[in-house]
């Protein structure tokens, strides 16, 4: 059986490869062929002609790939409208499944193995981590828009300030109480939103973010407004990091009798939050094959056919909001003790859309695609500082080409299939 030849249209490829390069120009022209320099500014036409170029030879070998056998198959794949979750069959087991033992392995390792500007930026990863399980739960399984989840990170992390400030409470006593303040705030949040849907929520949801913004800024009596406040280090069983404990502590390298190093603390809190992410992933996966779980996913598809099955509407909604809010008010009192102080800056807008950004690139309701995704878009770009100019472009070309080549996120959510049960036949 003779295959069919494939004709290639070499004129549309350079046409295609033309439009590419008079677009790149049009985009990189303000930005990179352009450079300020004071109050004056310096052409960069050099610069500019290779991005244009590279984009140009990239936009004609796609198009003529694309008219290829192999690159018609691609298209067709990638294409198709495939967006419900992927069943596997009953009994299905990973042939994977030994990466997690591993992963879990090399994490304990990576303390002792790795330099402590590689610990601090895998801790940086790990917050973001949280942020991106607890969002998920609010986007991904309850398909609530939420564009505001900055706010509850701000509140576990000026609750630990705060409960240091004025009412001495330390690490250990305010990380579970941040995450009930924060569950709080989930719920008062839930509650005004309860008949809205889609845009309108994500309007409110950011409203809320912003008013949190604010008052950490302008309330200057409790929180000091622009200037920040100090949070405290974690302890080791009333042992703390520094080179001098405060009055009634003991230093924790005097204790064991070894060299002080500031190391010490970040080594201690990566462990720390390495264990409660754990937890946190347990507790989610669980979570998703409890009706609870089963629950959000019935509210996201079809909210009226949720409600007609006799399901609570209100605390499915409650139940996702509270639930996330917590775990963004664990990240919080990490963020905030890692840094050592806190200040209304770093709870901004951009920072809720890279939190929903590592939710949809990973995947709606994925865990392993947060996982992967969180440390994608918050480790990446710290490793990659040489180029600190490009990296918001660089992340925004990075979103598109998800949008267009994977919607779904980098790694669908699964459900495994169950097995259908044989009826007693008399």
């Amino acid at each position: 059986m003779s295959q069919a030849v494939v004709s290639i249209n070499y004129k549309k490829s350079v046409i295609d490869a033309v439009i590419a390069g008079l677009l790149a120009l049009i985009v990189f022209g303000p930005i990179v062929g352009i450079v300020l320099d004071g109050y004056d500014f310096n052409a960069e036409p050099e610069r500019l002609m290779w991005i244009v170029l590279t984009v140009m030879a990239g936009r004609l070998a796609a198009s003529v790939f694309f008219q290829t056998s192999k690159g018609a198959a691609f298209l067709y794949k990638h294409s198709s409208k495939d967006e419900g979750v992927h069943v596997l069959l009953p009994g299905h087991k990973s042939k994977l499944r030994w990466i997690i033992p591993l992963t879990i392995v090399i994490a304990l390792l990576v303390p002792f193995i790795a330099s402590k500007y590689i610990l601090t930026v895998v801790i940086l990863g790990l917050i973001y981590v949280l942020l991106g399980l607890g969002l998920n739960i609010v986007v991904g399984l309850a398909g609530l828009l939420d564009l505001g989840f900055v706010g509850f990170y701000a509140i576990g992390a000026y609750g630990l300030a705060l409960g240091y400030e004025h009412l001495g409470l330390g690490f250990w006593s305010m990380l579970p109480i941040a995450a009930i303040i924060a569950a709080i705030f989930g719920a008062i949040l839930g509650f005004p939103v309860l008949r809205m849907h889609g845009d309108y929520l994500a309007i409110v949801t950011l409203g809320f973010g912003e008013i949190i913004r604010l008052v950490l800024t302008n309330w200057t009596e409790l929180t000091q407004g622009p200037n920040g406040m100090n949070a405290p280090l974690p302890t080791f069983f009333g042992m703390e990091f520094k080179r001098r404990a405060s009055e009634g502590h003991v230093p924790f390298h005097e204790f064991f009798g070894i060299p002080y190093s500031s190391a010490y603390k970040y080594i201690f809190i990566y462990l720390v939050l390495l264990l409660v992410v754990l937890g946190v992933l347990y507790v989610k996966k669980r979570l998703t094959k409890m009706p609870i779980g089963r629950a959000w996913e019935a509210l996201r598809e079809d909210e009226i056919a949720c409600r007609s099955l006799g399901l609570n509407h209100v605390l499915v909604k409650l139940s996702a909001f509270m639930i996330g809010a917590s775990t963004g008010g664990l990240a919080g009192v990490f963020f905030a003790t890692y840094q050592g102080f806190v200040n209304p800056s770093s709870f901004t807008f951009f920072e809720s859309a890279l939190i929903l950004a590592i939710v949809v690139l990973g995947g709606m309701g994925s865990t392993l695609g947060v996982v992967i995704a969180a440390f994608v878009l918050t480790v990446a770009p710290e490793l990659l500082r040489e180029f600190a100019d490009y990296r918001v472009l660089a992340f925004g070309m990075l979103m598109v080409l998800m949008m267009i080549w994977k919607p779904r996120g980098l790694v669908r959510m699964t459900r495994t299939g169950v097995e259908q049960r044989e009826g007693n036949v008399k």
